[in-house]
């Protein structure tokens, strides 16, 4: 009568087996968190270049929009001319600084590393229950 293979001889190479797959795939989630990891600095970098013009030219533009307004309405109300600029640019920043505010609470950095990791992680415990 043949036998089938000896389980103890399979240990070794299922072993093997288990331990190149393991490392494949955390190979594989190393290099996807790198690939992010580089997106995410890039995009931080093309945030802060955005800003920083929009900054430069919207400052050029505040003083020359004031520079307009207060020659413009000098002999009506100095006083009030200067509060209504104060006003407006109080409002501009305020709305600026809530588009700053929910942008950052709304980046997700490495969404799909985490995802991957999660994916992994439910796989893994289904195969070992």
């Amino acid at each position: 009568m043949n036998e089938g293979p000896n389980p103890l001889t399979e240990i070794p190479a299922a072993s093997r087996r288990f331990a190149k797959r393991a490392l494949d795939l955390g190979v594989n989630r190393v290099e996807l968190l790198l690939v992010e990891l580089q997106e995410e600095r890039e995009r931080l970098l093309q945030a802060l270049l955005y800003a920083l013009a929009a900054a430069v030219f919207g400052l050029l533009a505040g003083m020359s929009l004031t520079l307009w307004i207060v020659l413009l309405f000098w002999k009506f109300s100095p006083l009030l001319v200067a509060a209504v600029l104060t006003v407006l640019y109080g409002g501009a920043t305020a709305f600026l600084f809530v588009r700053l505010e929910r942008m950052r609470r709304d980046w997700q950095a490495f969404s799909a590393t985490l995802d991957q990791l999660r994916k992994d992680s439910a796989c893994l415990n289904h195969l070992l229950h």
